[in-house]
C-alpha cells in the first residue's frame, strides 16, 4: 500500500483557463475536492508537492485546507501534451472505512520458462479495476510468472490477491501468457493501438479546459 501524505492545499477564487495557466505560471496546481454529498472545493497545491506525491505511487492523501484535513483519493490526473506537467487534478472525499474502486497496475514477477521454450511473453492487461478498502490499495497485484510454460496462459481468477481486495475484471480474462512467436506477430494490435487501458496519470492530449 503507497504512503498517505499531507497535502496543503488553499482554496482558489478564480476559474477559467487564463486563471489556470495564471496559476501554474506561479507554480501552484488547479485542483478539484468533491464527493460525499459536499460542496465541491476549489484549491490550489504547490506544483512541486503534488508532483513529488504522484511520482511516489501515493494515491491515497490527506488533503489539509482552510477548512479542515480531510482523507482524498487522487482520481484523475491530466497533463499536458507532452505528459511532463500537471494541469489539473481530481480529488475524491474517501471514508478510511470505506471500499472503493481503483485501477491498479500489474507487476510481473519472475522469469517464465516458457520464453526459453521459445515463446514471447504477452501481458494483454497491465491494469486491473479492483474493489478495496480506502486505506488498503495495493501498489500493484503481483503476478509470478516462474513457472508460466510455453502455451499456458494466467487468467484474473488464478490470481494471489492481498486480502481484502477483489478483482472486478473478467474471471477468465487473460493477465499474462507465453506464445509461439508466430501467434503473438499475428496477435500485434494495429499501428497506433497501443491496447492498453487508460490509467491514472496517463498524458491527455486536450486538457488545458479547466474544471
Amino acid at each position: 500500500m503507497a504512503d498517505s501524505v499531507t497535502l496543503n492545499a488553499q482554496e482558489r477564487q478564480g476559474a477559467g483557463t487564463r486563471w489556470a495557466r495564471r496559476l501554474r505560471k506561479q507554480g501552484q496546481v488547479p485542483c478539484a475536492l468533491y464527493g460525499h454529498k459536499e460542496a465541491t472545493l476549489s484549491l490550489t497545491i504547490p506544483s512541486v508537492e503534488i508532483a513529488k506525491a504522484i511520482r511516489h505511487g501515493v494515491r491515497l492523501l490527506d488533503l489539509k485546507h482552510e477548512k479542515g484535513t480531510e482523507k482524498a483519493l487522487i482520481r484523475e490526473v491530466q497533463w499536458d501534451h507532452l505528459g511532463s506537467d500537471i494541469l489539473h487534478v481530481d480529488f475524491a472525499r474517501i471514508s478510511v472505512d470505506e471500499r472503493i474502486e481503483v485501477e491498479v497496475r500489474v507487476e510481473i514477477r519472475g522469469t517464465a520458462p516458457g520464453v526459453a521454450e521459445g515463446g514471447n511473453l504477452i501481458s494483454p492487461l497491465h491494469t486491473l479495476h479492483v474493489e478495496c478498502l480506502a486505506i488498503s490499495i495495493p501498489e500493484s497485484i503481483r503476478v509470478n510468472i516462474s513457472e508460466l510454460h510455453l502455451n499456458q496462459s494466467i487468467h484474473v481468477k488464478e490470481l494471489k490477491l492481498p486480502e481484502g481486495v477483489k478483482v472486478l475484471n473478467d474471471a477468465d480474462a487473460i493477465v499474462v501468457q507465453v506464445v509461439p512467436a508466430k501467434e503473438e506477430a499475428e496477435a500485434a494490435p494495429v499501428e497506433g493501438d497501443t491496447g492498453e487501458p487508460e490509467v491514472l496519470g496517463k498524458k491527455k492530449e486536450d486538457a488545458e479546459e479547466e474544471k
